[in-house]
């Protein structure tokens, strides 16, 4: 990728507006009872509204209480009062500058795995859907990040998380565990949580 080429964060926002616009308002997602809406709206909040960031780490972390309600009924209101073609203009446009989400730093290391993620999440939910041929640069961007979600999901017994597409490439979380083995976009989907639709393989 040249110096000017849109970075893969970039390109996943751009390619889920893409999806989001063409499949409507009431397609389904892998985000249990999310449909595209649902998902446009919390982009949009998630990118603009740093009011809302403290919900995403709270329930993130498995926590709920006052900010996480806060952060959904931001969404709810967005979703419910802004038309849905209004809302994906703005999830393709991106945060406004003077945001923290604006600033580029702090985008590229968050953005990464948002929509890689959420692409997925739309992709994977409909029909007759096949795992996309990624770049090896695109694969080890998705790589360097997902230790980060593997560890949520390690647990006492520890886990493993091999790369099928770079022999000899792991990274070992905790004790030794279970090994998932697959791409790194697999990998990421899978200590996601979206392990219905992660081709991977468990020992």
């Amino acid at each position: 990728m040249s110096p000017s080429s849109p970075s893969f964060a970039v390109r996943e926002r751009a390619a889920l507006a893409d999806l989001m616009e063409e499949l409507g308002p009431d397609a389904p997602t892998c985000c249990a009872g999310w449909t595209t809406a649902h998902l446009a709206a919390h982009l949009v909040v998630r990118d603009n509204r740093p009011d809302a960031l403290a919900g995403y780490g709270l329930e993130g972390a498995g926590i709920g209480g006052p900010f996480v309600a806060w952060t959904h009924r931001a969404e709810d209101r967005l979703r419910t009062s802004t038309p849905y073609s209004d809302v994906v203009a703005r999830v393709r446009n991106g945060p406004r500058p003077w945001l923290p989400m604006g600033w580029p730093p702090i985008a590229e290391a968050l953005n990464v795995t948002e929509f890689a993620i959420h692409h997925e999440d739309v992709r994977r939910a409909q029909p007759d859907w096949a795992p996309r041929e990624l770049s090896r640069a695109d694969q080890d961007a998705l790589w360097s990040h997902a230790g980060l979600y593997a560890r949520r999901g390690a647990g006492r017994r520890g886990l493993v998380l091999r790369r099928s597409d770079a022999p000899g490439v792991e990274r070992r979380i905790g004790a030794a565990g279970r090994v998932v083995e697959g791409e790194p976009m697999e990998l990421l989907l899978w200590a996601a949580g979206r392990r219905d639709v992660a081709r991977v393989e468990v020992s």
